[in-house]
């Protein structure tokens, strides 16, 4: 199972659509080379969940995706693929989403200024929603450098606290879809305890999502995952299961006797396996529902939404449904019926890390 089987929601293909070729136009630049390399992963595709995100956040305070929630969207994927052509430098990759990376095509250098232009489009694009949602990037952006050095600290190290890695994935993931969701309500207009409620929810959400994907890597084919299974191991990145490992008693000692260098195939699949017959998975599991708990929590604790109500997340009405734009009650649904979107999106988004988890814990039994 992935994020997108269960984040259906009514508008929401409609509305990714126009993001993403808004997006195509914003890589697009008077230098070819640079138009070339800028666009190489917008045409390799990708979940485009960071705008998704945003889009529904919008949708959970009664907006639509008008233009402010599209150009919100744009900016926030242009953050997440410019920390990726430059995190395909750090780890010195060959590849990412199926195609050749950028730094093995063009190299280093090109690669490096192709990311410093997206951040320079995404910021572009956000001076022209405000400065509240300019600062929220730019705070975001310095915590991902944040989050990539702490990581890169603790490269191959046996030895890594588990408060390290929370910290790395509060910096590395869940910052940014903090930002997605908190730029989601602050370009819908919605008011000030809307906008915190969604803010503590992306970043619960990015929490468990990064530990669900995390854990997904130790337990999923490579077929599953487009990569080989403990990809991450054999990189040198000790995630939540593999610190538990670590810490077991049993599992501990011969773990760490693997651990701390490069590896090779046979090894990566000695080590999934030591993990995988621990505890570890399980913990892991149960670390994550803990933040899925505080996500749907944020999500129960939003006031009534204070934007004009629709049916769909692109503004669509639903066939036999009112039109949008009309009054709120007191209870979050417009006098005509419109705001019965509201709560579905607020329900969907509330419980996505944890079906996440629960599938992932039928998988490991």
């Amino acid at each position: 199972m992935n994020v997108w089987e269960l984040l259906y929601l009514p508008g929401l293909d409609e509305s990714l659509a126009r993001v993403e070729a808004e997006l195509r136009r914003a890589v697009l630049s008077p230098d070819p080379l640079l138009s070339e390399v800028a666009s190489h992963l917008v045409d390799a595709g990708g979940k485009r969940l960071r705008p998704a995100l945003l889009v529904a956040a919008a949708a959970a305070t009664g907006a639509v995706a008008g233009e402010p929630v599209v150009k919100g969207a744009v900016a926030v994927e242009l953050v997440h693929m410019g920390s990726l052509y430059h995190d395909d430098v750090i780890d010195e990759a060959s590849s990412r989403r199926g195609v050749q990376s950028a730094n093995a095509r063009w190299g280093n250098l090109v690669a490096i200024l192709a990311g410093d232009f997206l951040l320079a489009r995404a910021s572009e694009i956000a001076a022209e929603l405000g400065t509240e949602v300019v600062s929220v990037l730019a705070r975001t952006i310095g915590r991902l450098c944040q989050g990539e050095l702490t990581q890169l600290r603790y490269a191959f190290s046996t030895s890594r606290p588990e408060t390290a890695y929370l910290d790395a994935i509060s910096r590395k993931t869940a910052s940014l879809m903090a930002a997605s969701t908190r730029i989601g309500a602050l370009v819908a207009g919605a008011s000030p305890g809307e906008v915190e409620a969604l803010d503590d929810f992306g970043h619960a959400f990015g929490m468990a999502f990064q530990i669900w994907d995390d854990i997904r890597d130790l337990v999923c084919t490579e077929e599953e995952l487009g990569k080989p299974a403990g990809h991450d191991m054999l990189e040198g990145t000790y995630t939540l299961p593999v610190i538990r490992a670590l810490a077991d008693l049993d599992s501990g000692p011969e773990l760490a006797g693997l651990l701390g260098r490069p590896l090779d195939g046979p090894e990566v699949e000695k080590a999934r396996a030591i993990i995988l017959a621990s505890d570890a998975v399980s913990g892991a599991i149960s670390e994550g529902r803990r933040w899925a708990d505080r996500a749907a929590a944020a999500l129960a604790s939003m006031p009534a939404p204070s934007s004009p109500a629709s049916t769909s997340i692109a503004g669509t009405p639903i066939a036999g449904t009112p039109i949008a734009g009309t009054p709120i009650a007191s209870n979050g649904i417009a006098s005509n019926g419109a705001g019965r979107a509201v709560p579905a999106v607020r329900e969907t988004l509330a419980g996505l890390a944890h079906r996440l988890l629960d599938d992932l814990a039928v998988r490991v039994g």
